[in-house]
């Protein structure tokens, strides 16, 4: 899919457009091969720069070839599977075409381009590049932050729940989250790499009233590393601790059984005894099965008294 926008450098509207004019911003979402020849013809571009963001396995990094500039992020997604969120992330592509046009792609819709496309973003114009990845990067950071707060919430829910009752699904759900932190804090150190060479000036052209949103967005950044590194600090405490609880309830649970097997164990084996076929105390007499009975049932009893003192039952 491929949708283009314009800013109207005399008028300040934001459009939708279908022509390739110069300020253009292209933006596509796992496009197909075609729409990749018809943009790179249009263009006149390499059509590896637009490919490398469609590798779901890219890392954040950022390339330069002639009068193409190539910027690579991790950003922040949410995916669905057996009615369960699943935190992770995914590259978008960023390509300053000359000073013609600046391409997104991406395999999938990304969230914190939609205010970009509905023209929410305060001072977002096509034609200002070097300040639309710069946004794109705040954006980006702050995406991170809302994401972390979401990871948190529902770690709060898991716990609440575990609680109650130890729910494989509550466990298997903290699991996730855990895996989704480890993608999170890898991405988010990855982009900071980026920003900082960004912000050294070397790849991209910085305007001194576009210095401050970048490094806006490194603090944003920063603060999103440190609440992940917290989170999974104490998501790891918190599987640890209810991984020694359920430990420690198992082997309540396997104690309690063995005590009641040793006090069931008594009446059946004095039974066994008076079951012979032999001469016993009791064995002629009338009140022979009533008096082996109360004996078992005191031994029974006495051997719990013992198994309950000794905090075994």
């Amino acid at each position: 899919m491929i949708k283009m926008y314009k800013t109207d450098m005399e008028t300040g509207k934001f459009e939708t457009t279908k022509s390739f004019e110069r300020g253009t911003w292209i933006n596509m979402v796992n496009p197909s091969e075609n729409e990749i020849s018809m943009v790179c013809e249009n263009i006149n571009i390499n059509s590896e720069f637009i490919r490398y963001p469609l590798d779901y396995e890219e890392k954040a990094r950022i390339d330069t070839e002639d009068d193409l500039t190539l910027v690579i992020i991790d950003v922040p997604i949410t995916e669905k599977a057996k009615d369960e969120k699943i935190y992770t992330t995914m590259p978008l592509g960023m390509i300053i075409v000359r000073d013609d046009y600046f391409i997104t792609v991406s395999l999938n819709k990304v969230k914190i381009l939609e205010d970009f496309e509905m023209g929410k973003v305060k001072g977002f114009c096509t034609y200002k590049k070097t300040r639309f990845i710069l946004q794109v990067l705040y954006a980006n950071s702050s995406s991170y932050l809302s994401n972390l707060k979401q990871i948190n919430k529902e770690t709060e829910i898991a716990e609440y729940v575990l609680q109650k009752s130890m729910k494989n699904k509550e466990l298997i759900k903290l699991l996730n989250l855990e895996k989704g932190l480890v993608y999170i804090t890898t991405s988010l150190k990855s982009n900071e790499l980026v920003m900082e060479k960004i912000l050294r000036g070397r790849v991209i052209k910085l305007y001194d009233e576009d210095e401050d949103i970048l490094e806006d967005a490194i603090i944003e950044n920063k603060q999103a590393i440190e609440m992940s590194k917290i989170y999974s600090d104490i998501l790891n405490g918190t599987m640890d601790a209810y991984a020694s609880i359920i430990s420690n309830n198992l082997n309540s649970v396997m104690k309690f059984l063995t005590s009641v097997t040793i006090v069931l164990s008594l009446p059946t084996m004095i039974a066994s005894f008076w079951g012979m076929n032999v001469n016993l105390p009791f064995s002629n007499s009338p009140y022979g099965f009533v008096i082996v009975i109360l004996f078992s049932v005191i031994i029974a009893i006495i051997t719990s008294r013992w198994l309950k003192k000794r905090d075994m039952l």
